[in-house]
């Protein structure tokens, strides 16, 4: 199964942000279950506020799973170029989306009870979000916040 395959079929049951990261983040040392755990907050914009599309925060996650190890060693050192992928990736969602908060892409305030019944009755989990999660994770996997695309790390890599 495809990590685009395995991200659409984990947002059946989970949140976009969940759904992405727990198909691209898992590593030696985090499991999909932890994945799943860590990202629960941030569907629905950051638990329903509309802010920042949850798929893209998911893929925000996976950067810092595969490129941000430094940020815990040498964050001074990481900072720049981290942040530079983070900026790369989000650019080409906003390019290919039209967007970046979860209340612009939805046209839905999900803060309220009139909001999560719009997003209901448009049927938006299955026609707008899911192309949402997919794009995140198409992005990841084309490289977008990466300078190359890069596997992810055993372990904190040496000083340079």
């Amino acid at each position: 199964m495809s990590n685009v395959e395995k991200a659409v079929t984990l947002f059946e049951r989970f949140n976009c942000a969940q759904s992405v990261f727990a198909a691209c983040g898992p590593s030696d040392d985090l499991s999909e279950h932890m994945c799943l755990i860590l990202a629960g907050p941030f569907g629905g914009g950051m638990g329903r506020m509309g802010e920042t599309c949850g798929a893209l925060t998911g893929a925000l996650l996976v950067l810092g799973v595969r490129h941000g190890r430094e940020m815990a060693t040498n964050p001074a050192q990481a900072r720049g170029p981290l942040y530079e992928r983070v900026a790369a990736l989000t650019r080409a969602f906003r390019e290919r989306n039209g967007g970046l908060a979860c209340r612009e892409l939805t046209g839905c305030d999900l803060r309220t009870p009139e909001g999560q019944e719009q997003f209901k009755n448009r049927d938006l989990h299955h026609t707008l979000c899911r192309k949402l999660v997919t794009s995140a994770v198409e992005l990841l996997e084309e490289g977008q916040g990466a300078i190359e695309p890069a596997p992810l790390e055993a372990g904190p890599p040496a000083s340079r």
